[in-house]
């Protein structure tokens, strides 16, 4: 089963500066929240155990013990900002510690982690506008930077591309302190090429960048990208839910048949992870149709449509 990660699009646009093992610590705090149904809340921890780590970032027992070692040192101190609207509508700038205690158990190889107050309805909070990952489409991302560039990007993920993102900002998006990397030498090298390379290379989109120029200074980035039907293709074929008796052919629907399986796959949870961000159920339900009409789109849903009942003619 795929591992859903979700987080409120403030808490995705924030600034703030994670190394790859806290980024990694609290993808998995989240994620143990939804899988053990515990939820989250800022009384009582989650636990990471050094095992799901190694697991997920197949990286060896000892890197995996003294990396949660490390995150517990630094966790605790960092801090991110993100913006609201008051109700009289004015801009509200907060900063926010991202846990409020957090615990190594050396006998155990386990993490405690308690959010902070102010991070807790960002994570939860999914009725409002959200964006959603699986877990494995950064488990092979090895720096922070990466990470934080495929969050940012897939929060765009109905438009495929992104608005210019002013320099500044942008740096501040993916956890450049104002003293790092001053030279745009320096920051394409050590941040935005390798970002770039790994998001290309191992995630399910591909995308490019585009510079934005004041004479001849650079002012801000903008991307645009798309899914990979290869990885798409490939998760389909070895999703846990196909039946290896399905037969992939494309099954003609009648228009009852694509209105009633359409709303039925909607109710899926794992097909509501295929929901764009800010997506309403009703355009969801309409692309899901769509989807069934395409021959090549429907391949993937077939499994979904055999849980939801239908058989293949």
């Amino acid at each position: 089963m795929s591992k859903l990660v979700v987080k409120d699009n403030a808490l995705i646009n924030a600034s703030y500066n994670l190394d790859l093992v806290e980024q990694r610590l609290i993808l998995l705090a989240i994620i143990e929240a939804r899988e053990s149904g515990k939820g989250i809340n800022a009384n009582d921890p989650l636990t990471v155990h050094a095992e799901s780590y190694i697991k997920q970032f197949n990286v060896t027992r000892q890197t995996a013990y003294q990396a949660l070692k490390d995150a517990c040192d630094n966790l605790f101190s960092r801090q991110f900002s993100y913006q609201s609207h008051s109700d009289k509508g004015n801009v509200q700038n907060h900063r926010s510690r991202w846990v409020s205690e957090i615990v190594y158990v050396d006998a155990e190889a386990t993490v405690k982690i308690i959010f902070a107050p102010a991070v807790v309805p960002l994570i939860i909070r999914l009725e409002e506008q959200f964006t959603k990952y699986e877990l494995e489409q950064i488990s092979e991302l090895s720096t922070g930077y990466a990470i934080r560039l495929y969050e940012l990007l897939i929060a765009w993920r109905s438009t495929g591309k992104t608005p210019v993102i002013e320099l500044t900002e942008f740096r501040q998006r993916m956890g450049v302190l104002d003293t790092e990397y001053q030279r745009m030498h320096d920051f394409k090298k050590r941040v935005l090429d390798p970002a770039l390379m790994q998001v290309n290379k191992y995630t399910d989109i591909t995308l490019e960048c585009d510079q934005h120029k004041k004479g001849r200074c650079i002012t801000g980035f903008s991307f645009r990208f798309k899914q990979k039907q290869s990885i798409a293709t490939e998760k389909t074929v070895h999703s846990p839910l196909k039946d290896p008796s399905t037969v992939d052919i494309f099954q003609k629907l009648t228009e009852k048949q694509l209105d009633m399986f359409s709303s039925k796959l909607a109710d899926l949870p794992t097909v509501q992870a295929m929901a764009h961000v800010g997506e309403d159920m009703k355009p969801f339900v309409a692309r899901l149709r769509s989807m069934l009409m395409d021959a090549e789109q429907q391949k993937g849903l077939l499994p979904y449509l055999k849980e939801v009942g239908y058989t293949a003619a």
